[in-house]
């Protein structure tokens, strides 16, 4: 078998973009953890912790703005339907902007309420509290990123996608260093600078799908009347992907919140060991939005040799990509850890579970890869089934616990993981066996 086809030359075209500004993400992720790392109190590391898990539960059960807008926008781009392209981006844009609105009058009632459920130390609950009250007025500005990242997958412009994610992204790690160790405002610093750079993002976001409108030959015409249309399409599926966000969301939020009740010290190791996983997780999802991409492409098209293709390239390229970070970790983990925390005390506790962030990018990389094939074909009620099943094991995994402590917690992930490729992965077999996957 050929390791680099053309069709893997197509695949890195598209997904190579996407990998280096996901990394900027992360990124974000470390500076946050390291900068707070470095104050002189596990509290305030445990405080971001749970305030970016709270915060990122209730944005990421919206996460079906993305999702669903880049499989909808990548049908009508592989049809070749301008008026589809242009109901796909104001529709779900429509959705961001009024949820969004609702999260920003009601932040002060959602932040009490969500440090409520997590309980633990008040120490780090009212770190948590002041990052929450300050991270949910980005809300608007946060929701409606989504929806114009994923139109601008949908279409395959992949340099918009970059220069998104890319300017927002430095633009948050460079007032995260100037308000937390500049001007000390600690960690309403660090929220104050997430959303400022949410909103700076927004505005080149625009900038960008007006580019790519007149690329793709949508008139304005067509956007005024994209609010109309077949809207229970687009509900049916948020619906359902909204679902499967809710799981995916309480397996994580449970990692965080049992942590918490185990000990401080056990919260603020995991939220230096979970960047671990979102490093990897949004590297390899680089190679989940080409899939998406080309899927929905080739849904629209009705083209299964392309799609085949296309899979086949994916799983090659990303499970290279899956076993580099697996050696990295390996051979490099504590070295990382080091970089992220000044505290002995973590330090020694992060080399106990640094075999779990080995694992799992080798667990977990074919489900990303599988969630890009359902989401390019809309097929947001089977992703909900599958995302039922592995949670379902993840809730199982956690019977481990009073034996294995936080080992039972990365357990529970990698069954997670494993379980929803396996699910899906079967649910894809039996389609290409019976010819339905371009089914309506």
């Amino acid at each position: 078998m050929q390791l680099f086809t053309a069709t893997d030359k197509q695949l890195w075209r598209l997904a190579l973009p996407m990998i280096l500004s996901n990394v900027t993400v992360p990124l974000l992720g470390l500076v946050d953890t390291a900068v707070i790392g470095h104050l002189d109190s596990p509290v305030y590391l445990g405080g971001v912790a749970v305030g970016t898990t709270t915060t990122s539960f209730l944005f990421m059960l919206l996460l079906f703005l993305r999702m669903s807008t880049t499989g909808l926008t990548a049908q009508a781009f592989g049809a070749g339907n301008t008026t589809a392209l242009a109901r796909a981006l104001m529709q779900p844009l429509l959705i961001a902007v009024v949820a969004g609105l609702f999260f920003v009058l009601l932040r002060n009632p959602l932040s009490q309420l969500a440090t409520g459920i997590v309980g633990g130390s008040p120490a780090v609950l009212e770190q948590a509290h002041l990052f929450i009250s300050i991270r949910w007025l980005s809300a608007p500005a946060t929701l409606a990123n989504l929806v114009i990242l994923g139109w601008l997958l949908g279409v395959q412009y992949a340099r918009a996608p970059v220069i998104l994610l890319i300017v927002g992204n430095l633009v948050n790690i460079l007032l995260d260093l100037w308000f937390v160790i500049g001007l000390k405002w600690g960690v309403q610093g660090a929220a104050a600078a997430t959303a400022i750079a949410e909103y700076v993002t927004l505005a080149v976001g625009v900038l960008m799908v007006i580019h790519v409108l007149r690329l793709r030959g949508v008139t304005l015409r067509q956007l005024r009347q994209g609010w109309k249309g077949d809207f229970r399409r687009l509900l049916r599926l948020n619906r359902d992907i909204m679902l499967r966000s809710l799981l995916l969301q309480l397996c994580f939020a449970s990692l965080t919140v049992l942590g918490a009740r185990i000990s401080s010290d056990v919260v603020a190791i995991n939220a230096v060991l979970l960047m671990f996983l979102t490093f990897t997780a949004y590297a390899l999802d680089g190679f989940a939005y080409a899939v998406e991409a080309f899927s929905g492409e080739a849904w629209g098209a009705r083209n299964g040799k392309q799609l085949i293709n296309v899979w086949r390239a994916a799983c090659r390229q990303a499970g290279v990509v899956a076993c580099l970070f697996a050696v990295i970790y390996a051979c490099f983990g504590s070295a990382i850890v080091a970089l992220l925390t000044s505290i002995p005390e973590l330090r020694v506790m992060a080399d106990r579970y640094l075999v779990w962030q080995v694992v799992l990018p080798l667990v977990g990389v074919w489900c990303y890869l599988l969630d890009g094939m359902f989401i390019g074909a809309t097929r947001g009620r089977e992703m909900r089934n599958s995302m039922a099943l592995a949670a379902l094991g993840y809730g199982l995994s956690l019977l481990t616990l009073p034996w294995l402590g936080n080992h039972g917690l990365w357990l529970a992930v990698a069954v997670f993981l494993a379980l929803r490729g396996l699910t899906l992965g079967w649910v894809l077999r039996r389609h290409w066996q019976h010819g339905t996957w371009f089914n309506a």
